[in-house]
């Protein structure tokens, strides 16, 4: 037997075969950890078979592979449902409601077998209490508090569960090994063991995991790797709004989300995000406008708003909530070179509100319009939504799924759309009440000369 023993960081998985004081990859000091490898050879020298090559039209697809969550929205999420020996990750900051998600689906869950929430964060009594809170008393759920894994699969060996609950990785820990739980070693073993559980017994596995302060998944990069679908909990704390994202899945897409409202009793699924988004908008005030986004197969409109101020000071402030700060600077630059508007001498201030995540680049054209519109003192219309990415010389580029954009802006009571002219040939015909932009000048027009 040969021991191998190398470094691995803490913070972005970065291995080195030395202990070095600062990692390489993300630059944090005194995170490398030693993890000790052990290899093992076979006297004779040759493999050891120990499963059957199958052709893959012999391969059977297993009845009923796919699980109800009992919550529409995670499983729209997921692609349908919980695969039947999947090892899902979801992550998310501390408070954003994982456990209380988690808790909540799985009355649903025991429906089609038991369920094992094995919890090293929380006692029995205290999941109790949530339970009670959350209203889940029925079913086939079983509590295990301990922080021991070896303890916890020998309890999902014994119970036969068809769903187990790890909340979270970071607090389990294998014995035999040096590092203590929340290690490099200790979180990627957990984790390699939970898998070989789900896979050889058909049992889904759900694991919770932390993230570090700057918001990626605490543990090594290879966890992500290792599990089937990772997803991550969004929202702002002090928000109601929660969105789940799919980073990846390896069992349906990743551009879908899910749209949760955090209430007194749990987390409630939002059907109509853009009713809540739009909820309390104010009327004839200028730095808002409308914007329609798409989340997957989903259109939801939000209102971003901007907030522009002369400075007094050398260099202009620039803050942004739920955009992309970069992206708002490389606007801010294009309309002060193609418009000739003076934001260089003033502090400029971005927020979408409900604490979402706008990251496409069809916003462009509201986050523009926004503004222009505090700049000018001018309101956008309350009726009019804007679509559209602005290239650099300021032209309008499509925008795809534009016919969803259009119906989700008409159910809303939405009179007048602002979208692209590229997304109309010469022999389209343009909807009611949308109005075709090619440039950004053609956008200016709506402030009035």
């Amino acid at each position: 037997m040969k021991n191998k023993s190398v470094y691995i960081c803490s913070e972005c998985g970065y291995q080195s075969a030395r202990w070095l004081g600062k990692c390489p990859g993300c630059g944090s000091w005194n995170t490398l950890e030693e993890y000790v490898e052990e290899e093992t050879e076979s006297k004779s020298g040759a493999a050891v078979v120990t499963t059957e090559a199958l052709r893959l039209r012999d391969v059977k697809e297993p009845d009923n592979i796919r699980k109800k969550t009992g919550c529409s929205e995670l499983d729209r999420v997921l692609g349908g449902g919980l695969v039947s020996g999947s090892a899902v990750l979801l992550c998310g900051e501390p408070g954003i409601g994982k456990s209380t998600l988690l808790l909540q689906i799985c009355a649903a869950l025991s429906s089609g077998g038991s369920v094992l929430y094995a919890s090293g964060e929380e006692s029995a009594g205290q999941l109790k209490l949530r339970a009670d809170r959350l209203g889940v008393s029925s079913g086939d759920i079983y509590i295990l508090a301990d922080t021991n894994l070896d303890s916890v699969i020998a309890h999902a060996e014994k119970l036969s569960p068809s769903v187990l609950i790890v909340d979270s990785i970071q607090t389990m820990w294998k014995s035999g090994m040096n590092s203590g739980a929340g290690g490099v070693s200790q979180i990627r073993e957990c984790a390699a063991s939970l898998i070989r559980y789900a896979k050889e017994n058909d049992v889904s596995v759900i694991i919770v995991g932390h993230v570090n302060k700057e918001g990626s998944i605490a543990g090594p990069k290879i966890l992500e790797h290792m599990v089937d679908t990772v997803l991550y909990f969004e929202g702002d704390r002090r928000q109601s709004f929660r969105l789940i994202r799919a980073i990846k899945n390896r069992f349906g897409a990743t551009d879908e989300v899910g749209v949760f409202e955090m209430c007194g009793d749990g987390l409630k699924e939002v059907k109509s995000p853009s009713e809540l988004l739009l909820s309390g908008r104010p009327t004839g005030v200028s730095g808002n406008c409308a914007v329609c986004t798409m989340e997957g197969t989903r259109p939801i409109i939000a209102e971003v708003q901007a907030l522009v101020t002369p400075s007094y000071y050398p260099s202009p402030k620039r803050a942004s909530n739920g955009f992309d700060l970069n992206r708002v600077n490389l606007l801010l630059a294009l309309l002060e070179k193609r418009l000739g508007l003076k934001f260089s001498t003033h502090d400029c201030y971005v927020n979408v509100v409900g604490g979402i995540t706008v990251d496409e680049p069809a916003a462009d054209l509201a986050l523009a319009l926004a503004l222009i519109s505090s700049l000018r003192d001018i309101p956008v219309p309350d009726n009019a939504v804007a679509v559209g990415e602005l290239g650099l010389s300021g032209e309008i580029r499509a925008a795809a799924d534009l016919d969803r954009r259009l119906k989700e802006a008409n159910r809303l009571g939405f009179e007048c759309a602002l979208v692209p002219k590229r997304n109309y040939g010469k022999k389209d015909t343009v909807p009611d009440g949308a109005v075709p932009l090619g440039s950004i000048f053609d956008a200016i027009r709506i402030f009035g000369k």
